[in-house]
């Protein structure tokens, strides 16, 4: 309920926000000029819509598996889906070797869940469950659908900003100078709103994270299973497959490039040094207090999955749940 509600809080605020620009452009231009900025944002929205999962899966190089080719993968995904009460989603293998997991689609009757040959070679069975569990939870939470949607909300913010000012420097307007305030306004929102869409993205992961372990995946399953592909992640950090992943990491269970910045902070919980988080580890972390250093506060606000440390923290909070 703390999870849905921040997310409930954050999508009514963010529209709050829309609501109002508009509300206030329509004031000042005219009533025609607002709604067309919101007929053009979510126009290109709902074509992203059609066409977004076409292209992630062209650009994660995802092959569609049959049961007879990956039956313990179908099974699992099929056990995963019947508990959390949704259609069982297709399930792919990407061809990258980055080792992550990720999932998309429009709806949930149109759900894909897709693992990396990365992923397969260094997860156990439990591991490998807890990551499924956690991306058959995006499906159920229909979280991939509501960031699609609160995303417009900064793109429409960039376009009152450029315009309105373009449209003060040009002249075209009496009352120019006050064009270029809003203009200066609207990009200012552009950023506020722009933190906003990624905190409820960080929001989400939490929330699916939590979603696997009520899935019935122990807590320190998911941990392990984040330590391992930090650590995988760290040392592909200038890999081809990387590169190829940049404008889609989102997706990925992790963000691979911070990857290299999170393995020292992390492999702190790793007491014994074993490669894995066991439930006692978990549960010590459970009793400290996590710190962190400015520099990655500041980096967080501007990421879209929570920092790692902060995130298996949470993790150990769940040990009563699963």
């Amino acid at each position: 309920m703390w999870l849905q509600s921040r997310m409930f809080l954050l999508v009514a605020a963010l529209f709050a926000i829309l609501y109002g620009v508009v509300t206030g452009l329509g004031a000042w231009a005219g009533v025609g000029n607002a709604y067309f900025y919101l007929v053009l944002a979510f126009g290109f929205l709902s074509i992203q819509y059609l066409i977004g999962p076409s292209i992630v899966g062209w650009t994660m190089k995802v092959r569609w598996v049959s049961e007879n080719e990956a039956p313990e993968l179908h099974r699992m995904v099929a056990e995963l889906a019947s508990k959390a009460g949704i259609p069982k989603p297709r399930v792919g293998v990407s061809g990258l070797n980055i080792p992550n997991a990720f999932a998309f689609g429009r709806t949930k009757r149109d759900g894909r869940v897709c693992v990396t040959e990365g992923i397969l070679r260094i997860l156990n069975r439990d591991e490998l469950r807890a990551v499924l569990g956690h991306e058959i939870s995006h499906i159920k939470h229909r979280d991939m659908a509501i960031i699609t949607l609160i995303s417009a909300i900064p793109l429409i913010m960039y376009w009152i900003a450029w315009s309105t000012i373009l449209g003060g420097m040009g002249g075209r307007r009496q009352g120019g100078g006050s064009a270029a305030l809003i203009g200066l306004g609207a990009f200012v929102l552009y950023f506020v709103t722009n933190l906003l869409v990624l905190y409820g993205s960080r929001i989400r992961e939490y929330y699916a994270d939590l979603g696997s372990v009520r899935l019935g995946s122990e807590p320190h399953h998911m941990a392990t299973a984040l330590y391992k592909l930090v650590n995988s992640n760290a040392r592909q950090k200038d890999s081809a497959d990387l590169k190829r992943a940049e404008g889609v990491r989102a997706f990925f269970l992790n963000d691979p490039g911070r990857a290299w910045n999170e393995v020292r902070e992390i492999s702190q919980i790793d007491r014994n040094r074993n490669g894995v988080i066991e439930a006692a580890e978990l549960i010590a972390l459970r009793q400290q207090k996590v710190r962190l250093s400015g520099s990655a506060k500041m980096s967080e606000l501007f990421t879209t999955h929570p920092n790692m440390l902060k995130r298996i923290k949470h993790l150990s909070t769940l040990i009563a749940q699963a």
